[in-house]
């Protein structure tokens, strides 16, 4: 059959959006996942997960970069999702469970092990990370229902939280998943954590521009036999820093002078300031709106930074 000029033309163009499409699609398959189980969790089937680290990606013009960052240590706004992906595939393959202590994060490997502290009541948990997100500006983890309700901010929605990455455990898990043996999900649910001062860590997270794609250089995990977390979902107390200050930062610069001239275009958003961060041997000069006094102002703030030409502008809580 011969088709029209235009209806071939139509169908050529609309071959090509696909292909321009296809590297956003392939990273929001979290969103089109197809449902498998009940909203309970009482049938949600028992998968095994792959590790995955995966390829750099964009998301409403905005870049990510997946990679092994052994160090990762950062604080910001923490969401939770549930009812809606029960029982679909998470990016690693398995299925979710939002019973589960489990997470999404945008570019730690999958799965990895996270410590993940609630900065309003110093509540901490270990979490998986088994799914890509969360992919709204301005939150740094998406945590499963279950961890919401006990690091105690299911009903807020949103938290201000310090995530770290355990080492150890995030290699082992990767030794596991690329040795085949990565246990059922139910066997690596995670485990509360030790008691600890969080003012007595540094918060690297937010000191330093982002160094995407930068290779890590933790040693490589060695060959050892691999021993699951134990499943336990009592939450510890630890100490938090007793002012917990919502900013959003447009940028750290290794210049003085461009980081000033940063601010001067800023003080249009609000009060607008340079703060000097040490991180290792070098001094950055961090660029920041605020204190602001709650999350809708931050959100908003956000939104007319990354309008204005910041699109690597972020909510930090310090």
């Amino acid at each position: 059959m011969n088709f029209p000029r235009i209806g071939r033309l139509g169908a050529i163009a609309g071959c090509m959006f696909l292909v321009s499409a296809c590297a956003e699609t392939e990273l929001l398959v979290h969103s089109a996942k197809e449902l498998s189980g009940s909203a309970n969790g009482s049938s949600v089937a028992t998968t095994k997960g792959r590790y995955k680290v995966g390829r750099p990606y964009q998301i409403k013009g905005t870049w990510y970069y997946p990679a092994e960052n052994f160090k990762y240590v950062e604080t910001g706004i923490s969401s939770w999702y549930g009812p809606k992906f029960h029982g679909r595939k998470t990016a690693n393959g398995e299925t979710y469970n939002m019973n589960d202590l489990t997470a999404a994060h945008r570019t730690l490997p999958l799965p990895s092990m996270v410590r993940v502290i609630n900065l309003n009541n110093g509540r901490s948990l270990k979490l998986r990370i088994n799914d890509r997100g969360p992919f709204a500006r301005g939150r740094i983890i998406d945590v499963s229902r279950r961890a919401a309700q006990l690091l105690g901010f299911q009903r807020a929605g949103t938290a201000k939280v310090r995530v770290e990455i355990i080492a150890d455990e995030s290699q082992q898990l990767k030794l596991a998943a690329l040795n085949g043996e990565l246990p059922p999900r139910e066997k690596i649910t995670g485990q509360a954590v030790a008691k600890q001062s969080v003012q007595a860590q540094p918060l690297l997270g937010s000191s330093a521009p982002s160094s995407a794609g930068a290779k890590n250089t933790a040693p490589a995990p060695q060959k050892t036999a691999y021993l699951p977390p134990t499943i336990n979902q009592t939450v510890e107390t630890v100490s938090t820093p007793a002012v917990n200050r919502l900013f959003v930062q447009a940028g750290a610069f290794a210049d003085f002078a461009n980081a000033s001239r940063v601010r001067t275009s800023l003080s249009q958003f609000g009060p607008s300031w340079v703060e000097k961060a040490k991180v290792g041997n070098r001094d950055f000069y961090r660029v920041r709106i605020g204190p602001l006094q709650t999350l809708d102002n931050a959100d908003a703030v956000l939104a007319r930074l990354i309008t204005a030409g910041f699109p690597k502008a972020q909510i930090v809580v310090d």
